[in-house]
Formats: C-alpha cells, structure tokens, sequence
C-alpha cells in the first residue's frame, strides 16, 4: 500500500465533509457550445404507491428551444407477465428519518413500478452503490468520518467484508473495467483509492491512497472535496474530479499492482464547484456539471493520453438561485443527456449534437419529489430512476427513444432518506 499527496502538504478537510452533510442529509438552442476535435492518438498534449401514470409537465428555460411535448408512453402489452428486475437503494443512516442499510426492490421493466423487497442492516451511511461487471457483487461506499467501502453477494445478500479508505467520507465507487480493481473518491480527506477485487468478489487491502493537495482550494473552500472516481470508456485512464480545488486528475492506474500515476489535470473556471463526470459513449467527449456555480461545461477527451479540456461553461436551464446540479446521464445512443438539478427539483434536457462536441438546452421536467440526488437509467434504457433526498422517494420516467421526453410512471415510491437508487 501507497499512501500519497498531489502536493506537498496533505489536509483532512474534516469541516468540508460538515458542509457536505450538511447540504446532503438535511432531512425534510440554448446556450450552446462546441468543442474542438480532441487531439488525434499519438499527438502530444419502502411503500409502492399504485395508481395511473402522472403526466410530468416540462418547461423551457428562457432562451431554450422549445420542444414538442413527449408522446405518451405506451400502455404495457397484455397478455404477459410483469417482467420484475432488482432495484438497490443507498440511504443515510445516521441521520433522523434515515435509513437502516441496504435496501432492496424490484421494479416491473414495462410500468415502473416498484416494490419493496426488504433491507440489509449493518452497513453505516451507504450513500453511494456500484456494481461488479460480472453482476454477482454490489458495493457501497460507507461514508463516515472513517471512510470505508463494503463488498455485499448479491445472491443471499451476504456480507463480504469492509476496508477502510485512508480518508473521510467517501461518496462515489466504481469498479474497473476489468473487475480486478474496486475505485473510490473520499470527499471529506480529498482522496482517491483503490482497493483489489478477489475472484469471490471480496474486497483486500487498499493498494493506493493518493490525496489532491494541489493546487490550493477553489473560492469558499476549506480543502479538497474528491467527488467521483472513475474509468474512461476506453479503459486506459482513471479521472476523479474533485470539487474544493476545481480540478479534474487523471491518472493512470498499474493493473498489475493497482497503484495510480497522475498524468494530467484540467481545471475549471475557480469557485466551479465540479462535481460529476459523464461520458459520451464515443469516448471522445464528457459532461460535467458544476455544482457550487450551477453551470455544466462540455469537455473533450483525448484518449492517447488522457488529457481532458473543459469546455465554457453552460446553462442548467434552472433560473436564477443555486440548484445544486448534481449528475448528468447520456442515452446510450448518445443523442440525449439528462441533469439532476437538486435545487429546482428537475431533471434538465439536452439534445447532443455534433458527435457529443455540444448540447442543446431543450427543457426541465419537475422531478416529482425533494433534491433528486442521483439518477440512472434502467439496464435497458427505457427508465429513468431518480433518488429524492429530502421526500425519501425514488421517481421513475419512461423515457421516449426517439425524443428523449420524459414522462413520470405513477406515484413515487418511498425510500428513507433516498439518496442512491441503483436499478440492475
């Protein structure tokens, strides 16, 4: 194991972890820009509400292009049975209302309706999920001051173990590519990890800590705030972006030993706030939403030598005050991209255009539920899932292939404290 600073001087950041839960766990054409071409290879540098769907109104920014409405979604064929799949839940449990672990649901892939299926206990603050490519392995993140990462079968639910981070809060986990590796981001210590898998899908000791104490902190920042760490789609280098100093680090990471070699850093405009990473399936292209100045840039990426470029920042439709962007998700035919807005309690629409160099600011949908602080998308594409942190409710949408619209799927379903909704 490695343990490693950015800089010269590693910080704890114990008081922007306060900040983070207090914001996270309080309980109750458009703007267009293109990029250019990244750089060719080689160059150098709960309760289930029944009832008939909602309509979910949408609305255009100013300045947005307006949009035809959604067609309806379509009603669910007969004569077949409900096609049920699992649905994961991440939740606090240490704060008033919150959760108990775990949870578990399933969810009908043709309505979107969800059904509680139970909670594994024992697993403090699981506020974030990921899981194992070979689908057999689902990991949390426990975020506490001393930051660890749980390992759960999916089969009976079993607990395989818990290893410490090397730093505080972490918030986002991700596995590698090539299921050998388990990637997490600590926000309160500003730090990334790694962790080894094991054929059973336990988790060893970590391998490496790398902590960002360069450069110094963003405007209105105590210390670094790691936010996200994840794999590029090509595979060949690991990007964390990390909110308190407006950076986003790529490093390369040694699959032999898994331990991390920085190899770049692209910065945003100070006081940006970044805090979510999403690529386009292309590859050559990412979204990336701000959360402290409420704006998303596009980036481009270069995929030789991992290097990315930060757009100008971008509109997230929502108005005036701060909304709190919070995730961007791209259909998988990358013709559309969806922002969870925790503020304006929307979901902002853009149109991709240009082979993922600009989005087109179409519209906001009302989330139907209080600081949606995740989204994602059923394995099909079909349905969108939001966690509302402040209603403990899960929305489901139908998405639209052909235009991207949203349209709400009943009444949401309530989840504790909902702050991760992972469907498989």
């Amino acid at each position: 194991m490695r343990v490693r600073d950015t800089g010269s001087e590693a910080r704890a950041s114990r008081g922007g972890w306060s900040r983070r839960r207090f914001l996270g766990a309080v309980a109750g054409a458009a703007a267009v820009t293109a990029l250019p071409a990244p750089a060719p290879p080689g160059s150098a540098p709960g309760r289930t509400h029944a009832g008939a769907p909602v309509s979910a109104p949408s609305r255009t920014p100013a300045g947005a292009e307006a949009s035809a409405p959604a067609p309806a979604a379509p009603p669910p064929p007969t004569g077949k049975p409900a096609r049920t799949r699992p649905l994961v839940l991440g939740t606090y449990t240490s704060v008033e209302g919150g959760g108990k672990g775990i949870g578990f649901a399933g969810y009908d892939s043709e309505t979107g309706r969800i059904t509680g299926n139970g909670t594994l206990p024992g697993i403090e603050n699981p506020s974030f999920l990921a899981r194992h490519p070979s689908g057999r392995t689902l990991y949390a993140v426990n975020e506490r001051e001393a930051g660890a990462v749980t390992a759960v079968r999916l089969a009976d639910r079993a607990i395989l173990g818990t290893r410490g981070t090397g730093g505080s809060g972490p918030c986002h986990v991700s596995v590698h590519p090539g299921g050998r590796w388990l990637l997490s981001a600590d926000y309160g210590s500003g730090s990334v990890a790694v962790h080894p898998i094991d054929a059973s899908g336990a988790l060893g000791e970590r391998t490496d800590l790398v902590t960002h104490s360069s450069p110094p902190p963003g405007p209105g920042q105590q210390g670094p705030h790691a936010h996200q760490f994840v794999t590029s789609p090509d595979g060949g280098h690991q990007l964390a972006v990390d909110l308190g100093t407006d950076t986003v680090y790529t490093y390369r990471l040694d699959e032999r030993e898994g331990t991390l070699t920085e190899t770049s850093r692209a910065h945003t405009r100070p006081g940006a706030g970044p805090r979510h990473l999403t690529f386009h399936p292309g590859g050559r292209y990412a979204y990336l939403a701000n959360e402290v100045d409420d704006t998303v840039a596009v980036c481009a990426y270069d995929p030789a030598t991992g290097r990315l470029s930060i757009g100008a920042p971008q509109s997230t439709g929502t108005g005036p005050g701060t909304s709190y962007p919070a995730q961007f998700l791209v259909t998988s035919d990358g013709s559309y991209a969806y922002l969870a807005n925790r503020g304006d309690n929307t979901l902002t629409r853009y149109a991709v255009e240009a082979d993922g160099a600009r989005l087109r600011l179409l519209d906001t949908v009302p989330v139907a539920g209080d600081f949606p602080r995740q989204i994602a998308f059923s394995p099909d594409g079909r349905l969108l899932f939001a966690a509302n942190q402040k209603s403990g409710t899960v929305s489901v949408f139908h998405v639209d292939g052909s235009s991207g619209g949203l349209r709400l799927a009943g009444e949401p379903f309530a989840s504790p404290v909902a702050v991760c909704a992972l469907p498989l």
